[in-house]
């Protein structure tokens, strides 16, 4: 039998699903829009690693709403496949209607993925597409902007193993066996698994085929090519991790910084290291070395275009860079404090100055705007905070010696001292 295990035991409805609580729990988007009859299935796009149910949804979506669905994966479909099924849109449209799951659309380039408008605008087709890339920086904006996008993410070992569990009974009824799993064994495979149901299956079928009445650790050891990293052995959210190394780096601990990275990138969690190391270049060293987010996005540039497992070289110069780096966070505690105000309504009419106009009404009093390059060291006193909050002070220097020094020469500008 040539068809893999995952595909076999494909789940057909979401209550055998596991994982995506976010997405297919009580409540959750997905399910209340599934629970609705007739409901209208938007455009969507799924995003997450691989195996982690983006397909199956797609599949349960289609049945459950009477679409007639075609599947294409963009890494070998041309624009000619894909225009094959656009073409066939108009016949189906009294069937319930045509579901296009398109895997892996980052590999579209735009002209291709400028062919899907036309027919999701005017309901023709109705698109899912799949991707395990940040959509924002891999999709044309145009389609983004008509698409829903849900992200799927890694599966728990807790939750993969109830899907080891239904396979293990799936198989035992296949080949008429009773066979039975080491609990050991079980807990191996959901962690090894890396979040990944297919892998986890995969490693089971061939377990199965080689164990005796009982499927042993050793079993499960002998048939993975490589333990794949789970974030954890307990299944703790994979955000405990990038939160411990962002800690880490904000405590000036490089040490601990390469080790929380090399955790991420044995899980091949590529794409969380880069964006939580971006975000750790301004939130924590910020205007402390200005530098380090150009310095990081190099990095990142660099491991994006590498991939792994060369990616991790540029990513460890960053994170030990930004560990060893001078810390402050006042731009960020500026901008919060800012964001505080404004989301109280504060600062709603800024100074006339400030305007980009060039007509005042009757009785209103010109507020001449002054150009500060018109004057010594580029800068000359006036108002730029709305009258209510005038007298605020968001921004703090840091006693960093870049900040320092910026504060020693705008004092003796604005005559401070």
């Amino acid at each position: 039998m040539n068809t893999p295990l995952a595909e076999r035991i494909r789940p057909e409805t979401i209550r055998d699903m596991v994982g995506q609580p976010h997405l297919f729990g009580a409540g959750a988007p997905l399910s209340t829009l599934l629970s609705k009859e007739h409901a209208a299935v938007p455009n969507m796009i799924f995003y997450g690693p691989s195996g982690v149910g983006k397909t199956t949804a797609a599949n349960i979506i289609a049945k459950q709403t009477g679409m007639t669905l075609y599947k294409r994966n963009a890494t070998s479909a041309g624009s000619s496949d894909i225009r094959d099924v656009l073409n066939q849109s108009d016949s189906l449209l009294s069937f319930g209607g045509a579901l296009l799951y398109l895997d892996e659309i980052q590999y579209l380039n735009k002209r291709q993925q400028q062919t899907l408008l036309e027919y999701i605008e005017d309901g023709r087709v109705t698109l899912i597409a799949s991707t395990t890339e940040n959509p924002y920086f891999y999709i044309y904006k145009a389609l983004l902007s008509r698409c829903l996008v849900f992200e799927f993410k890694e599966i728990s070992p807790q939750d993969i193993e109830k899907a080891l569990l239904r396979a293990l009974t799936f198989l035992n009824k296949e080949f008429s066996l009773e066979k039975t799993m080491e609990e050991d064994a079980l807990r191996l495979l959901g962690v090894n698994s890396g979040g990944d149901v297919r892998c986890a299956l995969n490693s089971l079928e061939i377990a199965f085929k080689i164990s005796g009445d009982q499927i042993t650790l050793q079993d499960v050891s002998g048939v993975s090519p490589r333990t794949i990293f789970s974030h954890d052995r307990f299944g703790d959210d994979h955000y405990e991790l990038v939160s411990a190394l962002q800690k880490s780096i904000r405590g000036s601990d490089p040490d601990a910084a390469v080790f929380y990275l090399a955790k991420l990138l044995e899980a091949g969690d590529l794409l969380s290291a880069c964006r939580r190391l971006l975000v750790i270049a301004s939130e924590d060293i910020g205007l402390a070395y200005p530098m380090a987010i150009t310095i990081t996005k190099s990095c990142v540039d660099s491991a994006l275009q590498l991939g792994l497992p060369e990616g991790r070289i540029p990513l460890a110069q960053a994170a030990v860079m930004l560990a060893a780096s001078p810390k402050s966070n006042t731009a960020y505690m500026a901008l919060e404090q800012a964001l505080a105000d404004v989301r109280a309504g504060k600062g709603r009419d800024m100074p006339s100055r400030l305007k980009n106009n060039h007509f005042f009404g009757v009785g209103e009093t010109k507020d001449v705007y002054l150009y500060p390059h018109d004057y010594p060291n580029a800068y000359v006193k006036q108002t730029y905070l709305p009258q209510d909050i005038a007298e605020k002070q968001y921004y703090h220097y840091g006693e960093n010696k870049h900040e320092q020094a910026a504060k020693i020469y705008w004092d003796k500008i604005k005559h401070k001292k």
